[in-house]
C-alpha cells in the first residue's frame, strides 16, 4: 500500500530521534486561480535547531525539479495567490531598506530563489534575520520575479483570509485593540496599556482562552484592500503598501476562529459570525458583510444550527457551507452540504438570502469542507469514509455524491482550478503529507477521481513495516475498524507487542499521518501499532456516533477492547505484551481503561481529561462540553471514581499551556496515583512529563525527542522488561 519509497539518506528519521524532528514536512499548498503553478509550504528545523520555520517553494506542474521560493529568518506562512500571479505570505521578517532613506545600504534579499553558492542553513537568510516578537506581515513575491516586498503590516499582524478569484480584493484579518478607531491608532492603544502595566482582560462573554492563546483585550476584525500594485520599476522608489479599511469595527468575539471567503468579484465578504447566547451558549451564524460600506447582513441564524466554511459559487449566485446540527445530551450532533441563494438589490448589494437547501441531509457522512467545481455544477467535498478521507464530488442540484478518490489516503485543503483539477495534500498512515491533483471529470487528461502526485521537495519515507485494514466484532454485533502497523519480521515466530494508540477527538477518525502521534517510531523498535476506530468515530455513519454520544465509558471501551481482542488473535501479534496509549479524548480513554481492565502492561495519557467535574467549567469550550454532558453523565463516566482500581503503571504527559483540556486534570491525576501508593520509601511506578511551554500538544523539536525517548524508554520498562532509561536533559 506503500507508494513508491525511497530510502531517505542519513541516519533513519522514523528510529533516529533527532533525525526525525529534522525531517522536512509539507504542511499546506496554493495553486494560483489559473492552476497554472503551484505553491507549497515546507516545514525545516530553524538555524537554532530548537523551533520550526517554514519556507515556501514552487511545485512545477510541467515536470522538473522544485525551485525554493523564499528564504526568510523567521520564516514564511499561509501562501495565497493573487489573480496577477503575485504569491502573498506572512512573515516577521524585517523591512527591507531602500537605497536613499534612513538607514543606508539595502537589506539582503528575503525572498528570490537562491543561486547554486548559498550554503545557508535552512530556515536562515543569507545575511538577515527576523524578529519572532514582530507581529507578522504581509509580503509579496511578483510575478515577474525578483525579491519580495513588504506589503502591508498592522501592529496586531495581518492574516490573508480570502483574495478574489477574478477582482484581485484582499480581505484580511488583524487583531486590534478594542479602542482603537478605524483610523489606525491600534498602535497607540497598545503602548498606552503597557506603560500603564495593565495585563488584565475584562471579558463579557466566552471563551477567554482558546487552545494555548489569551483572548482580549485585541480582537480580530475584518479588513478589506484593493488589489495589490506594481512595485515601481526604478531603484529607490517607494514601495506601493496595501490601504487597508476597517469593515467591522470593535466586535467582541464576533471573529474569532472563523474562516471567510469573498465573492469572484470582490464586493462581498461571507462568513461566520459567532453570537453570544444565554448560559454562556454561543452560535456560529452566517452574515455577508459589503466591502464597499462594511454593512453586516445576516443569512442564516437558527438557533440549533451551526454555519460553517462557507464558498460563493462562481457566478456570486449560490452559497454552499457545511450546517451542523447541535448537539444535546439526547442527540448526537451532525453535519451535511447546504446551500442558500444570495439575495441582491438594484445595486449588487447582497440583502439576505433565500432559505437554506440541505443539500446532502440524507447522505451518512459528515463532509468537513466545500468547495465549488468552476463551472458551478458541483462541490468538491472533503469527508471521512471507512478510515480513509476522500474527496466527494456532490451535485450542487440533486445532491447526488460520488466519491472521487478510491484509495486509503486522507485528501486535505482541497482547491479547485479552472482546468477541472482538486489539488490537496494527501496523506495516509503509510505515506507522509504531499501534494497531489485529482481529477474531477472524465476527459482527456483522464478519468474523474485519477490521482496525479506532484513534485515535492521533500522525499517520501521509507517505512520500517507494514500497513493493514483490519476489523473486529464489538460486543453489540458492530464492525469494528482498525489500522495495523507491523514491524518487518514480524510471525508467529516472532510476534509483535502491541501499542495501541487511541486518537482524540472524539469525533474524529485514524486516517491520516501523524506527526506529533506517528506509530512508525515505535514500529521502528519493534512494536505493532494498532490504530482503531471505536464509536465516536466519523466515517461510518451517523449511528456509529450516536453509540457512542453521552455514553464514552461504554461502547468507545468495549470497541477499543474488541479491536485487541483481534489484534492479538492474531499470531504476529503478542498478546502477552500490551500497552494502550491516547492522547485528548484518547487520554480520557487511556485514563478509563487504567480503571477497569488490567489487561495492558503501561499506559499512557496525554493532555487527558481526568475529573469531568472540574473539566466542564475550566475547559475553553465549555458550552460544547454541556450539549453532550449534563452533570449525571459527566459524573458516570468519570475516571476519577475509578482511581482506586488503577494497578498498570502511568506515564502522564501534561503541558501547562494548555486550555483545551486545563494542566489541572494532569495535576489531579498525578496526585491520584500518588495518594493511593503505600510504598515506604514514596516509590511508585507512574511517571509524571510536564511540559511548562507546550500546549495541547507538544510543538517544539526538543520536546518532541523528550516525549518520544520518555515514551519509548516507559513501554520499553513495563512491557518489554527492560531497564529504565533517563530521557536526556529531564
Amino acid at each position: 500500500m506503500t507508494p513508491d519509497a525511497r530510502t531517505t539518506p542519513g541516519p533513519d528519521p522514523l528510529h533516529d530521534l533527532h533525525a526525525y524532528v529534522a525531517q522536512p514536512r509539507v504542511s499546506g499548498l496554493a495553486v494560483s486561480p489559473d492552476g497554472r503553478r503551484l505553491a507549497l509550504a515546507v516545514v525545516t528545523l530553524d538555524g537554532e535547531g530548537t523551533g520550526y520555520a517554514t519556507s515556501l517553494w514552487e511545485s512545477p506542474l510541467d515536470g522538473g525539479p522544485c525551485r525554493r521560493l523564499t528564504r526568510g529568518g523567521t520564516g514564511e506562512a499561509a501562501p495565497v495567490w493573487t489573480p496577477q500571479g503575485d504569491l502573498l505570505f506572512t512573515a516577521r521578517r524585517p523591512a527591507p531598506v531602500v537605497p536613499g532613506r534612513a538607514g543606508g545600504a539595502p537589506a539582503p534579499d528575503p525572498g528570490s530563489d537562491p543561486g547554486p553558492a548559498d550554503t545557508t542553513a535552512p530556515g536562515r537568510p543569507a545575511g538577515g534575520g527576523g524578529d519572532d516578537d514582530a507581529p507578522p506581515a504581509l509580503w509579496a513575491l511578483p510575478a515577474a520575479g525578483g525579491e519580495a516586498r513588504l506589503v502591508a503590516t498592522r501592529p496586531g499582524g495581518v492574516a490573508v483570509e480570502a483574495v478574489a478569484r477574478t477582482a484581485g480584493t484582499l480581505l484580511l484579518t488583524s487583531s486590534t485593540m478594542p479602542a482603537a478607531g478605524r483610523d489606525g491608532d491600534d498602535a497607540d492603544e497598545r503602548r498606552a496599556r503597557t506603560e500603564a502595566g495593565v495585563s488584565a482582560v475584562l471579558h463579557t462573554a466566552t471563551p477567554v482562552r482558546f487552545w494555548d492563546a489569551d483572548l482580549g483585550p485585541a480582537r480580530p476584525r475584518l479588513l478589506a484592500a484593493e488589489p495589490l500594485a506594481a512595485a515601481p520599476g526604478e531603484v529607490g522608489a517607494e514601495e506601493p503598501r496595501l490601504e487597508l479599511r476597517d469593515l467591522t469595527g470593535h466586535v467582541g468575539a464576533g471573529l474569532e476562529d472563523t474562516g471567510w471567503t469573498l465573492t469572484d468579484d470582490g464586493r462581498t465578504a461571507v462568513g461566520t459570525w459567532v453570537v453570544p447566547r444565554a448560559h454562556g451558549e454561543q452560535s456560529d451564524t452566517l452574515v455577508a458583510v459589503d466591502v464597499a460600506t462594511g454593512r453586516r447582513t445576516t443569512l442564516a441564524d437558527e438557533r440549533d444550527l451551526e454555519h460553517r466554511g462557507a464558498r460563493v459559487s462562481p457566478d456570486g449566485g449560490t452559497v454552499a457551507l457545511v450546517v451542523s446540527r447541535v448537539g444535546t445530551a439526547d442527540r448526537a450532533t451532525s453535519h451535511w452540504v447546504a446551500t442558500a441563494e444570495l439575495r441582491r438589490d438594484a445595486d449588487g448589494v447582497v440583502t439576505g438570502a433565500g432559505p437554506l437547501r440541505h443539500l446532502t441531509s440524507g447522505w451518512d457522512r459528515w463532509p468537513d469542507a466545500v468547495s465549488w467545481t468552476a463551472d458551478g455544477r458541483h462541490l468538491v467535498v472533503e469527508a471521512d469514509e471507512g478510515g480513509a478521507g476522500p474527496l466527494f464530488l456532490v451535485d450542487s442540484a440533486t445532491g447526488d455524491v460520488r466519491r472521487l478518490t478510491a484509495d486509503h489516503g486522507a485528501y486535505a485543503g482541497a482547491r479547485v482550478t479552472p482546468d477541472g483539477w482538486a489539488y490537496a495534500l494527501r496523506s495516509a498512515y503509510d505515506a507522509a503529507p504531499a501534494p497531489v491533483r485529482v481529477r474531477l471529470e472524465d476527459g482527456p487528461a483522464g478519468a474523474a477521481g485519477t490521482v496525479e502526485h506532484l513534485p515535492t521537495p521533500v522525499p517520501p519515507l521509507a517505512l520500517p513495516g507494514r500497513l493493514e485494514d483490519v476489523s473486529a466484532t464489538a460486543p453489540d454485533g458492530t464492525t469494528v475498524r482498525s489500522w495495523l502497523c507491523l514491524p518487518h519480521g514480524a510471525d508467529a515466530e516472532h510476534p509483535a507487542p502491541l501499542a495501541t494508540f487511541i486518537h482524540g477527538g472524539p469525533l474524529a477518525s485514524s486516517n491520516a499521518w501523524s506527526w506529533r502521534w506517528n506509530p512508525w517510531l515505535l514500529v521502528s523498535r519493534g512494536y505493532a501499532v494498532l490504530l482503531p476506530d471505536p464509536a465516536l468515530s466519523t466515517g461510518y455513519g451517523q449511528a456509529f456516533v450516536d453509540r457512542g454520544w453521552g455514553r464514552w465509558g461504554r461502547e468507545p471501551y468495549t470497541d477499543l477492547l474488541a479491536a485487541v481482542d483481534g489484534a492479538v488473535a492474531r499470531d504476529d501479534v503478542d498478546g502477552t505484551r500490551t500497552a494502550a496509549l491516547g492522547g485528548s479524548f484518547g487520554g480520557y480513554m487511556a485514563n478509563w481503561v487504567a480503571g477497569h481492565t488490567d489487561r495492558f502492561d503501561a499506559v499512557v495519557t496525554h493532555a487527558s481529561l481526568w475529573a469531568l467535574d472540574q473539566f466542564a467549567g475550566t475547559t475553553d469550550a465549555g458550552f460544547f462540553w454541556a450539549r453532550e454532558m449534563t452533570p449525571q453523565v459527566a459524573e458516570e463516566n468519570s475516571p476519577h471514581r475509578h482511581a482506586d482500581a488503577i494497578t498498570t503503571p502511568v506515564l502522564v504527559v501534561h503541558g501547562d499551556k494548555d486550555y483545551r483540556v486545563p494542566v489541572g486534570e494532569g495535576l489531579r491525576l498525578w496526585w491520584d496515583l500518588l495518594s493511593r501508593s503505600e510504598a515506604e520509601d514514596g516509590s511508585s511506578p507512574h511517571r509524571f512529563l510536564y511540559y511548562p511551554d507546550e500546549n495541547h500538544w507538544v510543538l517544539r523539536p526538543g520536546g518532541a525527542v523528550t516525549w518520544y525517548q520518555t515514551v519509548v524508554g516507559f513501554l520499553d520498562q513495563h512491557v518489554l522488561g527492560k531497564d529504565w532509561v533517563q530521557p536526556d536533559h529531564v
